[in-house]
């Protein structure tokens, strides 16, 4: 039982901090355009490997 005194703060804690770093992420627009960033990724403007 005096392992479960720790265990249960402990995991309420990590919980809420996980919610929190996940609330300020959308809260400074980290997920705004996930669509473009798709596309982004695909976009051949950004090769830089060497040239034959």
């Amino acid at each position: 039982m005096d392992t479960l005194a720790i265990l249960i703060p402990v995991s309420l804690l990590l919980g809420g901090l996980g919610l929190a770093a996940f609330l300020w992420a959308l809260r400074s627009r980290q997920y705004d355009d996930p669509e473009g960033d798709a596309r982004r990724i695909l976009d051949d403007q950004w090769d830089h490997r060497p040239k034959p």
